[in-house]
């Protein structure tokens, strides 16, 4: 967000998160748990899984709807971009609109990740357009390795 309140990042359209929604809810029970969430990120200490919880949850009853991890993901009708967009822009360090390369391998190191160079670049090519991402990934596409 800019010092005007206004953000930096259009509104954006996400069409169909239903398959990423169904991928992390691995009881297929309609909702996401934290057993879900520790089974689908089994490397992820229980702070995080905590905290993936308590910015998803909104009605505080424990799981994660459909309807709540939509809108952690896609746009509000204020224009900001949400959750998602501010976590891209935290990863985006050189405010070119893209995440590449070093972009990701630094916010992963600093979020306590161990990942390679061929991991990193596994994940810059699903968000590629062509399949590579050289240049990095912009926040649409960015959201297409979230739903993969």
């Amino acid at each position: 967000m800019c010092p005007t309140g206004t953000s930096l990042w259009p509104a954006r359209n996400i069409s169909n998160l239903r398959s990423a929604f169904e991928v992390l809810d691995t009881d297929h029970d309609g909702k996401i748990s934290r057993e879900d969430l520790k089974t689908s990120y089994a490397d992820a200490d229980d702070e995080v899984i905590a905290t993936m919880m308590t910015v998803a949850d909104s009605n505080k009853d424990g799981y994660v709807e459909y309807d709540e991890f939509e809108k952690v993901l896609r746009s509000d009708n204020s224009g900001r971009g949400g959750v998602m967009a501010d976590v891209f822009k935290s990863m985006d360090r050189d405010g070119d609109g893209k995440v590449g390369y070093g972009d990701l391998s630094s916010y992963l190191s600093s979020a306590g990740f161990d990942v390679n160079d061929d991991e990193i670049k596994a994940m810059l090519g699903l968000g590629g357009i062509d399949g590579g991402a050289a240049d990095g990934v912009t926040f649409d596409e960015f959201l297409k390795i979230l739903a993969v």
